[in-house]
């Protein structure tokens, strides 16, 4: 009886473990969250890539918990507004930061 005891109580603090370590906090992604982020991103870059007249290798595209942040240097402020006005349109970015800068 003793150990059917220690076994569920060490298999109840295994699992609260495991399910308090894969939570976010406001500074750390869970896993789940981590893998949309990484979707978000890969859309982003892929609408970017999609759009002509923007150099996809001048823009950087990081995401987390949704906030999308665009980073590099681009040719004009009309690059920055584009840039800006594709990934607000990719489903799931919640916003955009804009850290472009201009040549």
């Amino acid at each position: 009886m003793k150990h059917s005891k220690f076994f569920s109580a060490f298999s109840l603090i295994i699992l609260l473990t495991f399910f308090v370590g894969c939570a976010s906090t406001s500074k750390h992604e869970g896993t789940g969250e981590y893998v949309d982020d990484t979707v978000i991103t890969t859309k982003v870059k892929a609408a970017i890539l999609d759009t002509p007249s923007l150099k996809t290798n001048e823009i950087n595209v990081e995401t987390f918990k949704g906030v999308v942040q665009l980073s590099g240097f681009v040719n004009s402020k009309a690059d920055i507004n584009q840039a800006i006005e594709v990934a607000r349109k990719v489903n799931g970015v919640t916003s955009v930061k804009n850290d472009m800068r201009l040549k």
